[in-house]
């Protein structure tokens, strides 16, 4: 058990440093990409043969469960199994395909290529660069639009790109699957929400069953990072009344309250009108503008992350290091 344990805490450590360091080279090979490919399949092959609303719904739960709990078990069964014939081959594996279920690294980095034109004062290089992060059109943002619209995004994704998948990483380990099975289930649910859980057509009701079980996926660990944040502040009940206050009018289930407890932490407001293909969404207003929103808070939101990154490593270690004795 104990080997078990520090096993897991060794791969759990070695891929957050590989993340770190390293994240996502551009032209590697990422276990998203499969999953997209297979999901693009599906899609096809559904919008092709299945014409009416029941057969695809039905096309997207069978979808859901045949890929999210799929791609668990084949991790799983694999490791398992090369690991019976070399350990250390099998941990090392695991802390690669591990590594590439966080974004840590990916975040900042994004969050740089839009921040580092607009300091040098080149706006069009700047929407350019944030074109490719977001859905709402940037051609007419002014500059603190484009900061908006950054903090927006790494306090969204802090919790779905980052902070989930350590959730689930550990939730994984502690339940003795080693910790990649669950957190590249994570990663399936939440490729099938990016790619097929729209509420528009064509996706209307192929999608309707994969965005409903990311919002499931989601909400515990988004409620821990409200907590973590809040905790981190050093102003937990502050946070968590504007969270309670503004979170429950955003759309999402998850998405308002990650960004609202970030907003909060740091002083500032989000959200507002956005542009989508020309037509205005509102967007409710989340947290006080106690403060000016600038790249300072930005870099103190991914600071938070961060933080709260080591933060809950630091649980999911001495939770196994629990079960190991």
């Amino acid at each position: 058990m104990m080997s078990a344990s520090l096993t897991a805490i060794a791969v759990l450590g070695l891929a957050a440093v590989l993340d770190y360091g390293l994240g996502d080279p551009w032209g590697w090979p990422h276990p998203v990409q499969v999953l997209g490919w297979l999901i693009a399949r599906w899609r096809d092959w559904t919008f092709r043969w299945l014409k009416s609303a029941i057969t695809q719904r039905v096309s997207g739960v069978v979808l859901t469960i045949v890929l999210v709990a799929g791609s668990a078990i084949a991790c799983w069964a694999v490791f398992d199994a090369i690991a019976r014939w070399s350990p250390l081959l099998s941990a090392g594996l695991q802390v690669i395909l591990l590594a590439s279920c966080f974004a840590g690294r990916s975040l900042r980095e994004a969050a740089a290529e839009v921040l580092k034109p607009l300091a040098a004062g080149d706006l069009p290089a700047a929407k350019i660069a944030l074109s490719r992060y977001v859905g709402r059109d940037t051609d007419q943002l002014s500059a603190t639009e484009i900061q908006r619209a950054v903090l927006e995004t790494v306090t969204e994704n802090a919790t779905d790109g980052v902070l989930a998948p350590l959730f689930y990483a550990g939730l994984s380990a502690v339940l003795g699957l080693g910790p990649v099975p669950l957190a590249i289930a994570y990663k399936a649910a939440s490729t099938l929400d990016s790619m097929v859980g729209y509420r528009r057509p064509p996706y209307t009701h192929l999608g309707w069953f994969p965005a409903r079980s990311e919002d499931v996926w989601t909400w515990l660990p988004c409620r821990c990072v409200v907590l973590t944040i809040a905790i981190l502040s050093s102003q937990p009940q502050q946070v968590w009344q504007i969270c309670c206050r503004d979170a429950p009018a955003d759309p999402s289930p998850n998405a308002g309250w990650s960004e609202a407890a970030y907003a909060a932490a740091l002083g500032v407001q989000v959200g507002g009108d956005n542009h989508y293909q020309g037509q205005i969404v509102s967007k409710p207003l989340l947290g006080d503008p106690v403060r000016s929103l600038d790249t300072t808070v930005i870099q103190q939101a991914l600071r938070l992350t961060r933080i709260a990154f080591l933060l809950w490593l630091s649980v999911i270690t001495v939770l196994l290091l629990l079960q190991g004795r």
